[in-house]
């Protein structure tokens, strides 16, 4: 459980005051296996998977990929990187919910209960974490550099309105029938 971001905060305090150049023992690594991850998934749905069913999820990959890329080669925004995946604890139960789908039993107490973690989990480890770090990321403009302050709205600028879509769609699959 020492691997995981929430842990990270608890543990070591002192990267709620620094994203930039603070993070605890490890936490690089972690990074550096989530590049290894989003690498091996890109090239996965490359390979198996026709271009007009991922390319939103390509797309995701490769701004992920590029961000935490630069954490991993500079040894910076590694505390920042750590709060981006935060957002992946809701991946859990975005999975389950397509395992549920291909398994055909979207009408069982099972599915209903994982829609229900699913849009919970949404709102607060995606899009209140996207929004948290949109603003951490406006608030320090000044003590980031001009490149990696691009690549950081950019990235914030293409992931947040895809979470918002995709949010739509879950809504509207799920709950709006």
């Amino acid at each position: 459980t020492h691997n995981l971001s929430p842990c990270r905060f608890y543990l070591h305090p002192e990267m709620s005051k620094d994203l930039v150049g603070t993070h605890p023992p490890g936490a690089h690594s972690l990074v550096a296996v989530s590049v290894g991850y989003f690498l091996e998934d890109f090239v996965d749905m490359l390979c198996n998977q026709k271009l007009h069913q991922s390319w939103e999820l390509l797309f995701h990959h490769s701004v992920v990929i590029i961000c935490f890329g630069i954490a991993v080669l500079l040894h910076q925004y590694v505390g920042f990187a750590l709060v981006a995946l935060l957002v992946e604890i809701n991946s859990i139960f975005l999975h389950l919910r397509q395992i549920l789908l291909m398994a055909n039993l979207v009408h069982t107490a099972c599915y209903r209960l994982n829609s229900l973690l699913n849009l919970g989990t949404y709102v607060v480890f995606r899009i209140a974490t996207l929004a948290w770090m949109s603003r951490w990321l406006f608030l320090n403009r000044r003590n980031v550099p001009p490149a990696t302050y691009a690549v950081g709205t950019v990235g914030m600028a293409i992931m947040t309105p895809m979470n918002v879509v995709l949010f739509y769609r879950l809504l509207r699959s799920d709950f709006f029938k």
